[in-house]
């Protein structure tokens, strides 16, 4: 296994913030000691990958690196853990493609407590489909049907045509609720209300400039995954004993708000930690994944690409032009 080697993305420093980014040859030797030794079959492009792949140290302290937050494979070497050889399994979160080698890479090698077997009901593909985004949109599901009922009132979700987003959309949908979506991209309309949205509003709706700390109720509960004025409008416009997920800060880390929302009507804002959550959580949501929360149609929420078309979907991330899940297929041509 030594000398076996194996094509990977690479990421590599070429002078003061300046980044190149291509296919390279690797051997097992390149990947970090010990652990499981996992064959990725699929991994998927997610926004931090795309952040990693350009340099970008809030993400990745070192290179030459390999991104990919995501990995789905069967494993090859897992000497003392409570894997075996031929075990399917996924990798998503922890250090993962940040600092680690990651998915990117058609062999990945990571301690034993990142490993999640594969559940029964998603295929490695399918595992990959869902990713990070799915699993980060089972995570504010979980959080929002403990809290509201799909009688409560509709639900918003901001960002609706990126990765968690159109999860959350079509899981929410098929669990009952009304599922009102936020995107800024006309063509996407269609989109997400194939998906199961009632309706579709656009961005300069979901953001309210008058200043006022709160105003007329209007959500029972809403999955942001951008942050900034939509999350602080989506809070001021949430009904008495509601909740909010927060996932993302694409639009911005800032919250222009007051406490009003909170202590007048009991809002509840609750943040979701993908990255660290603890595995018996994990294990949960990916059993609800992978059953009653499973989507119908899963397929047509990805596009699969080979490692060779990276480069140009991360391009495509980047600007905001991704709609769903891009699958990259490891074992692909």
């Amino acid at each position: 296994m030594k000398k076996e080697s194996f094509k990977a993305l690479v990421v590599a420093e070429a002078g003061e913030k300046k980044f190149t980014r291509g296919i390279q040859e690797r051997t097992l030797d390149d990947l970090p000691e010990g652990g499981v030794l996992i064959r990725v079959h699929y991994s998927s492009l997610n926004y931090k990958d795309a952040l990693s792949a350009t340099g970008n140290r809030g993400v990745t302290r070192k290179y030459p690196h390999t991104p990919g937050i995501d990995a789905a494979g069967i494993v090859v070497e897992a000497a003392g853990a409570a894997f075996k050889s031929g075990d399917r399994v996924l990798v998503t979160s922890y250090d993962l493609g940040m600092n680690t080698s990651g998915g990117f890479g058609q062999y990945i090698r990571v301690p034993a407590d990142w490993v999640v077997p594969l559940p029964v009901g998603l295929s490695l593909k399918e595992s990959m489909i869902f990713g990070t985004a799915g699993f980060t949109a089972g995570m504010s599901v979980s959080a929002l049907t403990a809290r509201i009922r799909p009688e409560d009132g509709e639900v918003l979700v901001t960002g609706a045509t990126g990765g968690v987003g159109s999860i959350a959309v079509a899981i929410l949908a098929s669990l009952g609720y009304s599922v009102v979506a936020v995107s800024g991209k006309a063509e996407a309309h269609d989109f997400l209300k194939g998906l199961g949205a009632v309706r579709v509003v656009g961005r300069e709706e979901a953001v309210d400039g008058s200043g006022r700390p709160l105003l007329k109720g209007c959500w029972a509960g809403a999955v942001d995954t951008v942050g900034g004025d939509i999350l602080a409008t989506a809070i001021k416009m949430t009904h008495p004993a509601g909740i909010i997920t927060c996932c993302g800060n694409v639009a911005s880390p800032d919250l222009p708000l007051t406490v009003f929302p909170f202590i007048l009507r009991g809002v509840c804002l609750q943040g979701i930690d993908s990255q660290n959550c603890p595995m018996d959580q994990r294990l949960r949501v990916w059993g609800k994944l992978a059953g009653e929360w499973k989507i119908r149609q899963l397929g047509g929420l990805c596009r699969e690409i080979t490692l060779e078309q990276l480069d140009e979907n991360i391009a495509l991330i980047l600007q905001g032009r991704q709609r769903g899940r891009v699958v990259v297929n490891m074992e692909g041509e």
